[in-house]
């Protein structure tokens, strides 16, 4: 059955199971795309010492995933408006279950960085099809409530991929958390097969070629840029030249936008409030939940000496308190204002990561538990409002337009946030290495400086003369750590003042025209600026 987005209504009871269906295979496509984002973050000592990855390598293992992802998920979300959400999704999980099998035979740090950068272009052929299929099946009285739950397992899935992860790596070794991935990727293709139906849009548009480009150039060069630059130096002439090219790509973009009849995204949307707002919530959420995962999970094995299984389950409260914070966001939007629960759900978010700023080498988990519940409110306040006010600031025609959007904003964020926490935590842990270190042999030193794991995996093997050598590695994660947490709870705290001036008082859903509040141009307006003139 196909369903295309016409009559300004989403099409209702599509699918052989109905809406639950539809819901429980896009659902659990999104937590395979999301999953593949964090599961790996419970490997990376493990890589660190059997693959000799530095921490730059790390960061790249990490975000060369995301930044395909975050790259390719609008162009790759108009296509499936252009010739079927489905096909690409299941094309999608295709390419990334190939993709992981080819990961886990990965012999270096290179290879297995290109795997990652395969399995993100597959996440971002089946991510977009998640969101736009589900409010393109499910009515407008149920829209809300399928887009809340969606938000949860987008915001959960990475708890339920570690999990997983942990579970696997108590066993095996990293490669079966790839193994897993590419089983799963054929489970989920089979799902979006038997139960979702194939949904487009009405309207058949030019694709912007010059759009998907320089996006994607903008977005790979910012994260290369930042990456690069803690590692290499920021005045190298390669970074320099990567934050130019991102700065032009964006600046390409704008103009181009504004003079193409059918741009990949209209630059003019960001007038309207819902979408401005969020679009800024969403990104700085996953900035901090994914630059988190990726120095917290260390944080737990190298300062707690938790197992990666005991590290996953460490952090199963903040999915426990996502989900339900989740669901229960629509009501208290509707009752309080998209204004008021946005920044206060990014106010939490940073409360949690500020909280983290004051752990030490001897805090123990019931500390760090306090910051991960305040953060799991925030992140369920902040995930549902950010992606409603994204989805309804779009008719009905432009739902993926709206889905690839939020997913882009997700995946940028994720993205950016792993390599900025990762270069400040690198910076701040070299930096707080005593003297000394140097004087170690060269290979144990060169270990030190590249990774903490590396550095204590040396420490352990100097016996009793390696005590020393290990509390002086772990004061300096801890050093790189707290530096991080704060540098993204300062973020959050700011974006969530400029969400408490500019986001829509309530959802745009039952409020009036965008333009009718704020003298801003409705959404149908700058829909109806591209249409063929007759």
């Amino acid at each position: 059955m196909e369903i295309s987005d016409v009559g300004g209504e989403p099409a209702a009871g599509a699918g052989r199971n109905g809406q639950s269906g539809v819901l429980f295979a896009m659902c659990l496509s999104l937590v395979l795309v999301v999953a593949s984002v964090s599961a790996l973050n419970l490997a990376l000592p493990n890589l660190a010492v059997e693959l000799g990855a530095t921490n730059s390598a790390l960061t790249w293992i990490a975000d060369g995933y995301t930044v395909a992802l975050a790259a390719l998920v609008l162009p790759l979300g108009a296509l499936g408006d252009r010739i079927g959400r489905r096909k690409v999704l299941i094309a999608g999980n295709l390419v990334f279950g190939t993709a992981a099998v080819f990961a886990a035979y990965s012999p270096t740090t290179s290879d297995l960085i290109v795997s990652r950068v395969v399995m993100g272009i597959g996440a971002a052929m089946i991510m977009p099809g998640t969101l736009s299929t589900i409010t393109a099946v499910f009515p407008p009285e149920k829209k809300d409530r399928g887009v809340a739950i969606w938000s949860g397992f987008a915001a959960a899935g990475a708890i339920i991929g570690m999990l997983v992860a942990g579970g696997l790596l108590e066993r095996f070794s990293w490669t079966s958390i790839f193994w897993a991935s590419s089983a799963t990727a054929v489970v989920c293709a089979v799902a979006a097969w038997a139960l979702a139906p194939e949904t487009r849009s009405s309207e058949r548009q030019r694709f912007d070629y010059g759009g998907s480009v320089t996006t994607a150039v903008a977005i790979g060069a910012l994260v290369y840029g930042i990456v690069e630059g803690n590692e290499s130096g920021w005045t190298r002439p390669e970074v320099v030249a990567a934050f130019a090219v991102a700065v032009l790509g964006l600046a390409a973009y704008v103009p181009m936008g504004l003079r193409t009849r059918h741009p990949l995204l209209d630059p003019r949307l960001f007038k309207l409030r819902g979408f401005r707002a969020g679009t800024l919530a969403i990104l700085t959420q996953f900035m901090a939940v994914f630059g988190f995962f990726f120095v917290g999970l260390q944080f737990l094995q190298l300062i707690l000496s938790y197992s990666p299984l005991k590290s996953a389950i460490a952090l199963v409260p903040v999915a426990a308190v996502v989900l339900p914070t989740s669901v229960l966001t629509p009501r208290l939007a509707e009752r309080l204002g998209v204004r008021t629960v946005m920044p206060a759900g990014l106010l939490c978010l940073a409360g949690g990561m500020f909280w983290l700023t004051m752990l030490h080498v001897d805090s123990g988990y019931l500390v760090f538990l306090g910051a991960l519940v305040l953060a799991g409110v925030g992140i369920g306040l902040t995930s549902s409002t950010g992606t409603s006010a994204i989805v309804e600031s779009l008719g009905p025609d432009s739902q993926g337009v709206a889905s690839a959007m939020n997913d882009t904003t997700r995946e940028v964020g994720s993205a950016v946030g792993i390599a900025l926490m990762g270069s400040v935590f690198s910076s701040h842990y070299r930096s707080a290495l005593p003297a000394d270190v140097s004087r170690l042999p060269a290979q144990a030193a060169a270990a030190v400086h590249h990774s903490a794991a590396a550095g204590l995996e040396a420490a352990s093997r100097l016996g009793v003369h390696g005590a020393p050598l290990a509390a002086a590695v772990r004061g300096a994660f801890m050093s790189g750590f707290t530096t991080a947490m704060g540098v993204i709870a300062a973020i959050l705290a700011a974006a969530a003042l400029v969400c408490a001036f500019t986001a829509p008082r309530r959802s745009t859903s039952d409020a009036a025209p965008l333009g009718e509040q704020s003298g801003e141009p409705s959404a149908d307006a700058i829909e109806s600026s591209f249409a063929p003139k007759r």
